[in-house]
């Protein structure tokens, strides 16, 4: 059975650069280590973090002087900082820059006089913290809520840097008819465009494709919803204990990728244990992977 693993599988620069921030504010940091809410969305890595010496909060009030914060990647409102910052806390600034391009962004709309639409979701923590940064903004993630806005003079636009590519152009079509002076930023993150990408041009080449991340993970989400869209034996999974054996029952061609919340840990424990399905148990045997044309 050969494996095949997406070349972007796993953690983007974004995401790298965050966790090792935070490792380093646990060994750097005065007093405690902190992080409000979770610096991503892999349960696992939280996990490893944890054991490191990392401490994860919701409540800002249990934040003492001279604690470390780190600010998650996924941003907060500026008013959040600034109440840590009251506490006495050192801060570190973990937030994608791909994020804060959003953010910025956002208000740049807002000073140029256009009222501010954010197309994503309105629970995410990255959303929040954009719509933290502007003034009563919309924020909207089908397109039946689009459909039902009535004509604007003037909007301007930002999306979640996870926005699935469909929906934006969907969404952006539909606004192009609704407002006469609309300004639109793409501020889907690169990385998550190419991974989109890269999951359905795998997804149709196999025959059972694993999509492998938090069950939380906006990004990896998606993911597994495009590949599931072209190969119904697609499966999103946190670890080896939720891969079942029957999935692969006559399957020749095995698909890999991973969110960009996924590290390189987590998808090697994946693959090691479809190899070792594919050899019947026995795990000295290999099996051929494609990732950037290495094996594994």
């Amino acid at each position: 059975m050969e494996i095949k693993i997406a070349k972007s599988a796993g953690f983007c620069w974004g995401v790298k650069r965050a966790v090792n921030m935070a490792v380093e504010a646990v060994e750097k940091g005065r007093g405690r280590a902190l992080c409000l809410g979770e610096l991503i969305h892999n349960r696992r890595e939280i996990e490893r973090l944890k054991k490191l010496g990392m401490s994860f909060i919701d409540d800002m009030e249990s934040v003492r002087e001279g604690d470390t914060v780190v600010i998650r990647s996924h941003g907060v409102a500026p008013q959040v900082v600034e109440f840590l910052r009251r506490k006495g806390a050192g801060i570190v600034d973990a937030t994608c820059p791909f994020v804060k391009d959003v953010q910025e962004k956002a208000l740049k709309l807002q000073k140029g006089g256009y009222p501010v639409l954010i197309l994503g979701n309105p629970k995410h923590p990255e959303v929040i913290g954009i719509a933290g940064h502007v003034r009563n903004p919309m924020i909207i993630n089908t397109l039946k809520e689009l459909e039902e806005l009535p004509k604007m003079a003037k909007l301007g636009v930002v999306c979640q840097t996870t926005l699935n590519l469909n929906f934006f152009r969907e969404a952006i079509a539909i606004l192009s008819l609704k407002v006469k002076e609309l300004k639109v930023y793409n501020t889907i993150c690169s990385a998550t465009s190419i991974r989109q990408k890269e999951a359905r041009e795998l997804a149709e080449k196999v025959d059972v494709m694993l999509v492998v991340g938090g069950k939380n993970s906006s990004n990896t989400t998606k993911l597994y919803q495009i590949a599931k869209s072209v190969n119904a034996k697609s499966f999103h999974i946190e670890s080896k204990e939720e891969i079942e054996r029957e999935w692969f029952e006559g399957a020749r061609t095995v698909g890999i990728t991973a969110g960009a919340s996924t590290p390189q840990w987590v998808i090697e424990e994946i693959v090691k244990e479809v190899r070792e399905i594919s050899q019947g148990g026995n795990r000295s045997g290999r099996g051929v992977c494609e990732t950037a044309g290495r094996e594994l």
